[in-house]
C-alpha cells in the first residue's frame, strides 16, 4: 500500500506546489522581520554583482513580454530549438535594453532585511556592444551617491554588464531609486 503526502491547502484556483507554498509562506513570514528602507540599507560604495546566462528562452520570453519581434533576436527554430541565428553583427543578439531588466534583481542584497519603500525613478543607458544570445554576462551594481531632492531621498547606481569570458563591457547604466 502506498502512502500518500497530503500538500498544505493553497487556492484551488491557484494550486501550488510543496516548494511553491514554502516559499509564499517563507516570504509572507519574513515580512513580519524587521524592515529598512533602501537609503538606510546602502552605503556609497556598496557593490554587488551576479551573473546572467542569456538563453534563447530567456531572449523569447523578454521580446515576447515587450512585444519586440525582430528577427535579430532569433537563436532559436521550431523543432530545432537552439541555432546561431542572424543579425548584422553576425549571430542573433540580445534585445538590448533586456539586461536593464535585471538590473533591480542584482541591486537588492537578498541577504539583507526587506527594503520598504523603494521606487525605480531614472536610468540613463548606454549600448556599447551588442550582446550575442548564449552569453553570460556579469551585472554589477555599485552606489555610487545619495542625494536629497526636493526632500526626497534618492541612490544613485553606477551599473556595468560585462562578458564573463572575454570581459567585454556591453552596456552601462546609471539609475536612480528613491527611498522612503
Amino acid at each position: 500500500m502506498t502512502e500518500h503526502k497530503t500538500l498544505p491547502a493553497t487556492d484551488a484556483l491557484m494550486p501550488m506546489t510543496e516548494i511553491q507554498v514554502r516559499q509564499v509562506r517563507d516570504f509572507v513570514d519574513s515580512l513580519a522581520e524587521e524592515s529598512q528602507t533602501y537609503w538606510d540599507m546602502v552605503a556609497i560604495g556598496d557593490e554587488l554583482s551576479r551573473e546572467l546566462h542569456i538563453t534563447p528562452e530567456l531572449v523569447i520570453l523578454y521580446a515576447d513580454a515587450v512585444e519586440d519581434y525582430n528577427p535579430w533576436y532569433e537563436g532559436w527554430k521550431m523543432n530545432t530549438w537552439k541555432i546561431p541565428g542572424e543579425s548584422p553583427f553576425g549571430p542573433a543578439v540580445v534585445p538590448p535594453l533586456l539586461v536593464s531588466h535585471f538590473v533591480l534583481s542584482v541591486q537588492f542584497d537578498h541577504t539583507k532585511p526587506f527594503a520598504v519603500g523603494s521606487i525605480h525613478t531614472f536610468h540613463d543607458s548606454e549600448i556599447l556592444e551588442p550582446i550575442p544570445v548564449g552569453a553570460t554576462v556579469r551585472i554589477t551594481t555599485r552606489a555610487i551617491d545619495k542625494f536629497i531632492k526636493r526632500e526626497r531621498r534618492y541612490v544613485r547606481h553606477e551599473v556595468h554588464v560585462t562578458d564573463v569570458a572575454s570581459g567585454t563591457l556591453y552596456f552601462r547604466e546609471v539609475r536612480d531609486i528613491l527611498s522612503l
